[in-house]
């Protein structure tokens, strides 16, 4: 494949349990303490998460933990039990609050954050946690965490030289995927222009190390291993001007990734939609969070700080989503 094997396997893949193992009525929403949407909204969709979800539940984590003080993992662990076996309409989540800047240093109580960057530090924070005590770990041994596992994949770049067709291919891990959204109308508009070839020539030229000189190329992103579950940001923020893209961009209930993978030739890849998360408002540091789940009962539920509601798939399908949430 291109990539090195791992050294050592952290987490056996087959004991990644993508289906809900056990069937209840959907968990307790979460009280808003003050500017806490963004968190509340991005918890919400990882307690959901079937495979996350069924490892936390089983507590096999805190059972074999040695870490000294801060462990996301145990947080999350703690938190997922608590929101799923509630008999309350609605939790404080304080748990995840109290470790806010633990998270992420630069996070503040009080303050609205983007639910994307948050999103991506828990993850990051989970898997920090999973890796504690193994700091002489090569690149692939890493990915095999029960974190990388569920979210992480790995993008191809493949470069070919138009002069000598030279092929050179670097390969990146990804916990998930950011999309441009200006000039599209829909998720799968925004994959094709992803994997669209982008052509290096001029100053942006490439040196070639075959044929050893500035020549014009042709540069490809691919997915290259996919995750079990893919995690996609429709980026509506300008980076410069924080501004905000409003336009309605569709997405599926069900989702092909086959065509944008390295092997494009291969079998449909299908993924599941569980989890829609929503920004109302200008900016990612204004407005307001909310989102939408599919609980282990198969039915979709708004989940809005503390407050939860049955909808149907209808509703969920017309959202202006920030984030979209796929399982395998």
């Amino acid at each position: 494949e291109g990539m090195a094997p791992p050294q050592r396997i952290l987490f056996p893949p087959e004991k990644i349990c993508m289906a809900w193992q056990q069937t209840q009525r959907p968990g307790a929403g979460l009280d808003n303490l003050g500017n806490t949407c963004f968190l509340n909204s991005v918890l919400q969709c990882l307690t959901y998460t079937p495979p996350l979800a069924n490892y936390l539940l089983s507590r096999e984590h805190s059972r074999s933990c040695h870490q000294q003080g801060f462990c996301m993992m145990c947080v999350m662990e703690a938190h997922v039990n608590k929101v799923l076996h509630s008999s309350a309409g609605a939790i404080q989540p304080w748990t995840v609050v109290n470790v806010l800047t633990r998270i992420g240093e630069h996070f503040q109580l009080g303050m609205q954050e983007d639910a994307h960057e948050f999103l991506r530090y828990t993850v990051e924070a989970m898997q920090r946690a999973r890796l504690s005590g193994s700091s002489d770990l090569d690149i692939s041994s890493q990915a095999t965490t029960i974190v990388h596992q569920i979210f992480g994949g790995s993008l191809r770049s493949r470069v070919t030289c138009l002069s000598c067709k030279a092929i050179s291919d670097t390969y990146e891990a990804f916990l998930d995927i950011p999309l441009d959204i200006k000039a599209v109308s829909s998720l799968n508009e925004a994959l094709e222009d992803f994997v669209k070839p982008e052509q290096l020539d001029g100053e942006n030229g490439y040196k070639c190390s075959k044929c050893e000189q500035l020549a014009t190329a042709s540069k490809r992103l691919t997915i290259h291993r996919s995750s079990n579950v893919l995690t996609v940001c429709l980026k509506r923020f300008d980076a410069f001007s924080g501004r905000k893209i409003s336009k309605v961009v569709q997405y599926p209930e069900y989702l092909d990734l086959g065509t944008y993978m390295s092997q494009a030739a291969g079998e449909p890849l299908l993924y599941s939609l569980y989890a829609v998360l929503v920004h109302e408002g200008y900016g990612c540091q204004r407005g307001h969070y909310y989102c939408f789940v599919k609980a282990s009962d198969g039915r979709w539920y708004k989940m809005n700080d503390a407050s939860v509601g049955l909808c149907d798939i209808k509703t969920v399908l017309c959202q202006r989503a920030y984030l979209l949430f796929y399982a395998r």
